[in-house]
């Protein structure tokens, strides 16, 4: 009877640890391959699962997207320039199977081939298209990689270049080249203004030689200016003081008519009215 009992304590020992060993949990985020004495048998979806013991093995392999960052290269440009690149790298596993069986490391083969894919890319293009064409070198990079992802059992989703080192040198030189363009760029503001204020001038030109009178009061516009800077000394232009000179001499012969018209000489004389008053008669 105590035998018995032994046996019974051990089987059940033995079946607990068997359906311990049978017990397996997958993730949302993984897909399970169950391999059978060396072979693949299937796959396990999301949840719980059993395997059988000794005979069969379950790899999880995880689906949710993963970021590689891609060293950085010295790489060598079109026009000679060395630059340093570093870039990073967005994929998935879209078929759990094919990544295990197909190679072995499948991180470590894209990071190796983003790395030769970015450098023989690069080498073909100049420093100014690397800087200013990142994206058409991004697609041409993903377009390589692309060749891969069927058979690897993955899909890239993004490869973007993410740092770009230049030599002090060339940062130099760029840096006075593009001093250099925003100073001709200001030379050429600068001298279309001044041409647009010749074609003003011109027209206002033509305007006070239709109409005198203009000048005059653009004068006078400029002497209240002047004014209002409180300073000591005024210029006066040409034609300002010959239009002094026409009212001097108007002032001048009012004058000597009105001496005349006082002293009873000349053209006008004076006269007495009948209330006392005096008249000037003009003969």
């Amino acid at each position: 009877m105590t035998l018995t009992w032994i046996i019974i304590g051990v089987a059940a020992a033995i079946a607990v640890v068997l359906l311990a060993l049978s017990i397996r949990i997958v993730q949302q985020y993984e897909r399970g391959v169950v391999f059978r004495f060396g072979r693949v048998v299937g796959e396990r979806t999301p949840g719980l699962t059993f395997i059988i013991p000794i005979a069969d093995r379950l790899q999880p392999v995880s689906l949710r997207i993963i970021t590689m960052p891609v060293q950085s290269q010295g790489i060598i440009t079109k026009d000679n320039v060395s630059v340093d690149i570093a870039a990073v790298a967005y994929y998935r596993v879209v078929d759990a199977t094919r990544s295990i069986v197909a190679i072995e490391n499948v991180a470590s083969a894209i990071g190796q081939i983003a790395q030769t894919t970015l450098r023989s890319v690069v080498g073909q293009h100049s420093l100014d298209e690397t800087l200013a064409e990142t994206d058409r070198i991004n697609r041409d990079i993903r377009s390589i990689l692309e060749e891969h992802q069927a058979e690897w059992g993955v899909r890239i989703l993004i490869v973007e270049l993410k740092d770009i080192q230049l030599p002090e040198g060339m940062k130099r030189a760029m840096a006075r080249e593009a001093e250099a363009e925003r100073e001709k760029r200001a030379k050429i503001i600068a001298a279309e203004g001044e041409a647009m204020a010749a074609d003003s001038l011109g027209s206002a030109s033509d305007v006070m030689v239709a109409h005198p009178l203009a000048l005059q009061l653009r004068t006078l516009q400029t002497l209240v200016e002047l004014g209002v800077d409180k300073n000591s000394t005024v210029v006066f232009p040409a034609p300002l003081m010959s239009t002094i000179s026409d009212m001097e001499a108007l002032l001048r012969q009012e004058g000597s008519a009105v001496t005349d018209l006082r002293a009873g000489t000349g053209p006008a004389r004076l006269s007495s009215d009948a209330g006392g008053g005096r008249q000037a008669t003009v003969t």
